[in-house]
Order: structure tokens, then sequence, then C-alpha cells
């Protein structure tokens, strides 16, 4: 599945922690939902290619796509189903990642006071193989697939595949975006990828509000 692939990925393995902030992970995380529905044939743009809507409602068998396929109440634009997606979902994900016995969430506090939590993966092979087949799509040995190529992107539309990869930034960036332009997804994961984008960019204006304004 992209969304617990790209969790993986956003863990730092060292720590546990993860390698971008909240919002970024939540916006990312719900783009890869949002694809995966795309890609089960669940979910699909109206005629008119503006909004998103139920294409077919034969339920999923994994019961949390199957809940954020009840989000989409009414037809909505992509960057309206990241945010109604983007709820709750990294808890989602990194439940279902518990479940398959890959991670292990662990309480800690921030300053001794604030509760938080580590994630610490514990099906290290995995983790080693996904990052290696992702870092060689990154480096430029091989070329993206339709898994490869969403994951890459969606890193790419939080600004995050320098955090997760170790290299030259100018030239992970440079490719990653070469990548995301590329003609290995269709016309709705790339409207999925460009929700997520605009998600990032709607969250950091709104950051910048409110800290001026404070």
């Amino acid at each position: 599945m992209v969304h617990e692939d790209l969790m993986l990925l956003l863990i730092n393995q060292r720590t546990g922690r993860l390698l971008a902030d909240s919002s970024s992970v939540e916006n990312a995380l719900a783009g890869a939902v949002l694809i995966e529905l795309v890609n089960s044939g669940r979910v699909a743009f109206e005629p008119n290619g503006k909004k998103l809507q139920i294409a077919d409602p034969t339920p999923l068998k994994d019961p949390f796509l199957q809940e954020s396929l009840g989000r989409f109440d009414k037809p909505m634009k992509p960057q309206r189903a990241v945010e109604r997606l983007r709820k709750k979902v990294r808890d989602n994900v990194i439940a279902q990642l518990e479940g398959h016995g890959v991670v292990r969430v662990e309480p800690r506090k921030v300053l001794g006071i604030f509760p938080a939590k580590n994630y610490v993966i514990t099906g290290d092979a995995k983790v080693m193989e996904l990052r290696h087949a992702v870092g060689e799509v990154v480096a430029g040995y091989r070329g993206p697939d339709a898994h490869t190529g969403a994951l890459v992107t969606l890193l790419h539309a939080v600004k995050a595949v320098h955090k997760v990869f170790d290299g030259d930034k100018r030239e992970m960036t440079k490719r990653a975006k070469e990548i995301a332009a590329g003609d290995w997804a269709g016309e709705a994961v790339r409207k999925a990828v460009e929700a997520v984008q605009a998600g990032v960019v709607a969250a950091a204006a709104a950051a910048a509000a409110a800290s001026s304004g404070g």
C-alpha cells in the first residue's frame, strides 16, 4: 500500500521520530490514500475533470480504505478530498503497520511534559528493501514504476525527499521533480498529487498568518 510504505519512509529508523513536520506527513499520507482509492477504481473524476466522486460503491476489503471511501459523501475538489482524508490519517496508518508487526508505538514526552510518540520500526528488513528500491529511483539508477513513482512524488510534494534520503539536495530535488512530471501516473493520480501540494501551500500560509497575528 502506498500510504503504509510512505509512512515507513517518513520514520527515522534510528530515533523513531518523524522526518518531516506533522502537517506535511498528514498531507502526504492523505494524498497516498487518495491515490489508492483512485487506483482501486472506487473514486474517479467527474466527466468535466473538476471534482472527485465515488465511481464504484463496491466495499473494499481493507477497513481503513473503506472508511476513507465513506468520506466522499458528495463530489469534491481534490484539495477538499485531501483535507477530508487527512483527519486521523497518521494514527490510522500507524495502527495498520502495528497490526502487521512492522512498527511499535512507544510514548515519550517532549521537554519532559508534553506527551508524544516514537515509532519504532521492528520490520527492518522490509524497510531496508523499501528504502533501497525507492532510493535507486531517487538516485536515477532506475526509472519509477507506479508505486515508487507515487512515493517519490508525494515526498517531493511535501519537500521531504532530502530528509528521507542522503545525497545532494539539489540533484535529488531535480530528479524528484522530473519523476513527478513523468508519465508513470494517470491524470487522476497527478491531480491527487497536485492537491497534496496545494494543501502544503495552504497549511504554510495558515501557519504564517497565525504567527503574524500572534
